[in-house]
């Protein structure tokens, strides 16, 4: 259907979309998750074209992905030990189908409970109860651990590699409304000043000086490419807020948080990745803390040793990453509690436009 980003379209009949899947609950490889389930027959914008995405398993960089978008539906975690990553959900075009919604709320239909099974028909290849049974492994590890399959740990299944040269890449991100022209061009520039900086001329610091001071002049965000000031090998801060979903806090300065880092940018072992700097200085409604997550190498469920917190709205824009700028995946950014500081209700400020 060569979707785009804001079309109007219809989730697709258990019925048809369980007709469309193998044995194992997947379309070329893709897989369908249970909790897909409850948005059949729903109406929802497209949020992003999924032409494209980012390979957080291997590590390998950009990936390409044929015929599938991403609407405003994150996984809930429920069939998957309790997840709290809240990926955004991969849909195939195949499951939608195009729709009109003119004069219509921009809102998603709300949210209904499971569809009862219904009888299918024995031709069907896929049962309900075979997409459920895929979200694990046949077999257990020897320590009784579960290995769960979804859709971010079988990424590199359904994907294929995409170079960053690709050209194509990139008119496809203007074409198919994920990106507009003037945030394309700003990310080329960027591109090309973050190799200069990195192609060993020498020069690299006094780059990344004259960025931050022109970015000065009009309010613009310095250059995230800073490193920690925690020598390797030292303990590095902890700070408790005891924060719970609903809290408004403010975003630490870029420079704040730089003294809370090892030079490997860590803190007790949470990354901060370049794209948390455009959030500095803003103030967000916390969504919810992170305690459990997937492994995606490993599909295996891991327990924090310290919460991390997740922000209303705010997840990586794929402006600064390298060999995968403009990725639609809308990964949420994880912070630590010092990175963050309270702010009292009556003062609250939501205008994050700036970064859209």
């Amino acid at each position: 259907m060569r979707l785009r980003a804001g079309d109007w379209v219809e989730v697709r009949s258990k019925e048809e979309i369980l007709k469309s899947l193998d044995k194992k609950g997947r379309l070329g490889d893709l897989p369908f998750m249970p909790q897909m389930f409850q948005y059949c027959g729903k109406q929802f914008r497209v949020y992003k074209r999924a032409h494209k995405t980012c390979d957080t398993v291997n590590r390998t960089g950009g990936r390409r992905l044929p015929g599938a978008v991403h609407l405003d539906v994150r996984c809930d975690g429920e069939a998957y030990g309790g997840c709290q990553a809240q990926c955004l959900i991969f849909w195939k075009e195949a499951w939608l189908k195009r729709i009109e919604r003119k004069g219509r709320n921009d809102k998603n239909l709300p949210r209904d409970e499971f569809l009862t099974h219904a009888p299918l028909s024995p031709k069907v290849g896929c049962t309900e109860e075979n997409v459920r049974a895929a979200t694990q492994t046949e077999t257990q590890h020897s320590s009784g651990e579960r290995k769960y399959v979804c859709q971010a740990t079988e990424l590199p299944d359904f994907t294929t590699l995409l170079p960053w040269w690709y050209v194509r890449q990139y008119l496809e991100d203007y074409t198919s409304g994920n990106v507009k022209l003037g945030r394309l061009f700003r990310g080329i520039v960027f591109a090309g000043y973050q190799n200069l900086i990195k192609s060993g001329i020498g020069l690299g610091r006094l780059l990344r000086w004259t960025y931050d001071h022109f970015q000065a002049l009009w309010g613009g965000i310095p250059y995230p490419g800073w490193v920690g000031q925690i020598p390797a090998g030292q303990p590095t801060p902890k700070y408790t807020l005891d924060l719970k979903p609903g809290d408004i806090v403010r975003v630490k300065s870029y420079e704040e948080i730089l003294s809370t880092l090892s030079v490997e940018n860590k803190n007790r072992g949470l990354y901060f990745d370049a794209e948390l700097v455009p959030y500095c200085g803003g103030i967000y409604r916390v969504k919810t803390r992170v305690s459990t997550y997937i492994d995606e190498k490993t599909g295996k469920i891991v327990e924090m040793k310290t919460d991390a917190v997740i922000l209303e709205g705010v997840w990586c824009q794929a402006r600064y990453s390298n060999c995968r700028m403009f990725c639609p995946r809308s990964i949420y950014s994880w912070w630590r509690e010092i990175w963050l500081e309270r702010v009292q209700a009556s003062n609250q400020e939501h205008d994050i436009s700036r970064l859209r």
